[in-house]
């Protein structure tokens, strides 16, 4: 069995998972099950599948642990870019959470990271980013769906 706090992994992703909780509470009430819950799943998935795996008696399962520990760490970095194209994280708050996100989906723990944590040198294209968070506007069939499932109004 190994020591998980020993590992520099599991202390970015305890890092990542307690700055996405921070920041996404103040997502939209909307989305309090939807992205919100999403995000806040995936980063917490990141740091339990080290604990997990660091549990195990066999290296093949510790390595698959780090290997789904490494998704779960690629879908935060994805959802924290999405949250910020959809006006829900400010422009600082994605400054701070996808350097961390990117880190930690990027340690190898000493060299103990199986070989899909390791970049496969594919270019990725960037997409482009709002200085300020905006509220999305929610298109005209969304928003007859929440007036008539939320009993809200549009001011």
């Amino acid at each position: 069995m190994r020591d998980h706090t020993k590992l520099k992994a599991f202390h970015l992703a305890d890092q990542l998972a307690c700055s996405v909780y921070s920041k996404t509470a103040s997502f939209p009430k909307i989305e309090m099950f939807g992205l919100t819950s999403q995000l806040r799943r995936a980063a917490v998935s990141v740091a339990s599948n080290i604990v997990e795996g660091s549990a195990r008696q066999s290296k093949a399962e510790y390595l698959r642990f780090l290997d789904m520990a490494y998704g779960s760490a690629r879908e935060v970095e994805y959802q924290i870019g999405l949250s910020h194209r959809l006006g829900f994280l400010c422009f600082e708050d994605f400054e701070d959470l996808l350097p961390l996100a990117t880190e930690t989906a990027g340690r190898r723990s000493g060299g103990a990271m199986s070989n899909s944590w390791k970049s496969t040198g594919e270019k990725h294209t960037a997409i482009p980013l709002r200085r300020r968070a905006e509220p999305a506007e929610p298109s005209g069939v969304i928003l007859e769906i929440l007036k008539r499932n939320f009993r809200i109004s549009r001011k």
